[in-house]
């Protein structure tokens, strides 16, 4: 065995401390000298998106490399943090193994959590403890610059949990009902900017029936726009098998690939 393959993860965790450390340090790179806080957030999503594409794929080993990418970004803001004196990486540590511990009295204390939805519930009410029953407005802890989609999604789960909710899924149905009846009326008074308002309209409301299907849309998503990729992958196989292109095949020949490529699932 390898000095290197025996080093437990703490020890593999202080080594990417280390390099990162000289990476920025004098001497290092000069790429990684010049970056700051706000040039690292698009790496930063991009790892992020790239976890998820190995998960929904069932990449082990992709994963297993693209979480070591994930975690180098912590590590890189980090790094700058601690340059400037602000925090450094032990204490994000410490921070979030706190954080475990206090939000998980039932694990780690004397507290009593049955199900996932007990389980959620006290962590929420133990968050807005630690906050000390701030008068924050409920959705100011929804960050503004996340997807639309995950965005909706949080608050639509937040404003559900005080009771703003339907009370039933056939009530979110007949609410997508309506705004699809006023997208209607939008379309044909030609008014674009009302067109896309209750485009988003609908759009919200199908988060909400995702939330009480007990979907995640993001994930639904995500999934929807990949067995897509792969039937639109399949209709183009087949037509340059044919020598055609996309251009030059008509859209009743597409609509025949397309309905083979789904058979073919």
């Amino acid at each position: 065995m390898s000095q290197d393959s025996a080093r437990s993860p703490g020890e593999r965790f202080d080594r990417l401390v280390e390099i990162m450390a000289r990476l920025r340090g004098p001497g290092g790179c000069p790429w990684d000298r010049e970056q700051t806080f706000d040039t690292i957030k698009p790496y930063t999503l991009e790892e992020t998106y790239e976890v998820l594409d190995s998960i929904d794929k069932r990449d082990w080993p992709a994963l297993s490399e693209e979480l070591g990418d994930l975690m180098l970004q912590c590590v890189f803001y980090a790094q700058m943090a601690s340059e400037q004196e602000l925090f450094t990486i032990s204490d994000s540590l410490e921070a979030i193994n706190n954080k475990l511990i206090r939000r998980h009295p039932h694990v780690f204390g004397d507290g009593d959590a049955r199900t996932a939805a007990d389980v959620k519930k006290r962590w929420d009410e133990i968050k807005k403890e630690e906050k000390g029953g701030s008068g924050d407005a409920l959705l100011d802890s929804v960050p503004r610059n996340m997807p639309g989609l995950i965005e909706g999604q949080q608050i639509s789960s937040k404003v559900a949990a005080v009771g703003f909710d339907w009370p039933e899924d056939s009530h979110v149905l007949k609410k997508l009902h309506e705004e699809l009846d006023e997208l209607a009326k939008a379309r044909a008074g030609r008014a674009q900017e009302e067109v896309e308002a209750e485009i988003g309209d609908i759009l919200f409301v199908i988060v909400n029936l995702a939330r009480h299907y007990k979907v995640d849309a993001e994930q639904a998503l995500r999934k929807a726009n990949a067995k897509f990729r792969r039937r639109f992958g399949y209709l183009e196989r087949k037509l340059r098998e044919r020598d055609k292109s996309l251009e030059a095949a008509g859209l009743e020949e597409m609509e025949a690939l397309w309905q083979e490529a789904k058979q073919q699932e």
